[in-house]
């Protein structure tokens, strides 16, 4: 994407900013000088910052600004090895208040909506995050964050949650549950606005089907906010990405250089007005591509396609490249199958074995027909055989927050 030269200015306030209070980058851009960088192409050859470097930087070596100007602190949601620590100022608190209000706008909520917030608050941002966006919007939020279903469902019922903010995994346990209770005609869910995880178009078709909403993705992550950079609008083709705040690259993940418009590749982003951890060419992992031409719905916020993955969610099984989204893309081209599955992939007897479980309704004297399509399509789609278990609906694990869905066990 073609850097504006307002954008320039703005990193190159930036640059010298984070020089002068950051040790951080103090030692990262040692060497660099502000008016070093006059092109997108000299940005471009400014080193990445990497989810290693905010680990080491722990607990507050990111900060860009004296102690008594932090007012929160964030953690990434990751469960293994060192955390990552993120201080907010006021004014980031604000300013990710406003990209969240204008994300609840785009999806065409409004002051009128119950937005209903059943991500997880404390150290993780989401909650916290869908919260400050309906409360500068002006809506009723309702805290609940995740757990105790059946009380959800109460005051989903009582109030009149109009939005649902959920991760896909619980948006789906909720569906299943409501369907489950014959209670939808008591449930006046308009809007899901779903993040956290990816979700393959069959779990998003029977999560809009059983609730009745209408989906939209919103993107973000605790090293950058949190979730509200980003959301799909009700023309629901991409994710528009609010580069007001941050400036995006794509590069190709194995070389690092930026990749051409319209081609995948990993999500690279910039803060332009963080004040507490500025971050820049953070390298996200996630996988993505720049949408080109002008959105039916008018906005000239700029777009990305709805996360394709993240190249750390990458396995190889029998010299096959392997992501979460080719198995969603095959169970949705398997008739019978649903959207619930898991991988386990073992080696035995000095080969890989790699087991698909997925869900289906389909009676006993069907499944075995539907393991073999699945078997087939994989095959067609991979050059990898799998082993295609089919199981009830409801018989993978549910989750609150995010799902596993890959277990390598050859480690």
């Amino acid at each position: 994407m073609e850097m504006h030269p307002a954008t320039l200015e703005q990193i190159t306030a930036l640059i010298a900013r984070v020089k002068a209070h950051s040790p951080f980058y103090a030692n990262k851009l040692m060497g660099i000088q502000p008016g070093d960088i006059t092109s997108q192409h000299e940005f471009e050859q400014l080193p990445f910052t990497t989810k290693e470097d905010l680990r080491n930087a722990y607990p507050l070596g990111l900060s860009a600004v004296p102690n008594e100007d932090i007012v929160r602190i964030h953690s990434s949601s990751g469960t293994t090895g060192t955390p990552v620590i993120i201080p907010y100022t006021a004014r980031d608190v604000q300013d990710w208040s406003v990209m969240f209000a204008r994300c609840y706008e785009m999806a065409g909520i409004t002051r009128h909506d119950r937005i209903h917030v059943t991500p997880g608050y404390g150290l993780w941002t989401a909650g916290i995050g869908f919260q400050l966006g309906a409360e500068l919007l002006g809506a009723m939020a309702i805290p609940m964050g995740p757990g105790n279903t059946d009380r959800q469902l109460q005051l989903m019922m009582d109030l009149g949650s109009t939005v649902l903010g959920a991760t896909s995994s619980y948006a789906l346990l909720l569906a299943e549950t409501i369907a489950a209770r014959g209670i939808r005609d008591k449930i006046k869910l308009r809007k899901g606005v779903i993040g956290s995880e990816r979700w393959g178009e069959r779990m998003r078709a029977r999560i809009a089907d059983e609730l009745g909403v209408e989906l939209h993705d919103i993107y973000g992550l605790t090293e950058v906010y949190g979730p509200g950079i980003g959301i799909n609008c009700e023309a629901q083709e991409a994710m528009h990405v609010w580069d007001d705040y941050c400036y995006f690259e794509i590069i190709d993940p194995d070389t690092g250089a930026t990749v051409p418009d319209g081609t995948s590749g990993e999500l690279v982003i910039t803060t332009l007005r963080k004040e507490g951890a500025p971050l820049i060419r953070y390298r996200t992992h996630d996988l993505t591509r720049f949408v080109a031409g002008a959105c039916p719905c008018g906005s000239p916020f700029p777009r990305i396609e709805t996360l394709i993955g993240r190249s750390d969610d990458m396995v190889k099984v029998k010299g096959i490249n392997l992501f979460p989204a080719h198995i969603e893309e095959a169970l949705a081209e398997t008739q019978g199958a649903s959207s619930e599955y898991q991988v386990m992939i073992d080696h035995l007897n000095g080969k890989d074995i790699m087991t698909v479980f997925f869900e289906t309704e389909a009676a006993e004297d069907e499944r075995q027909r539907i393991e073999r399509e699945l078997h087939r399509v994989i095959k067609a789609k991979l050059s990898l055989s799998v082993v295609p278990k089919a199981v009830l609906i409801g018989d993978l694990p549910r989750s609150e927050k995010k799902s596993k869905r890959f277990f390598d066990n050859r480690y």
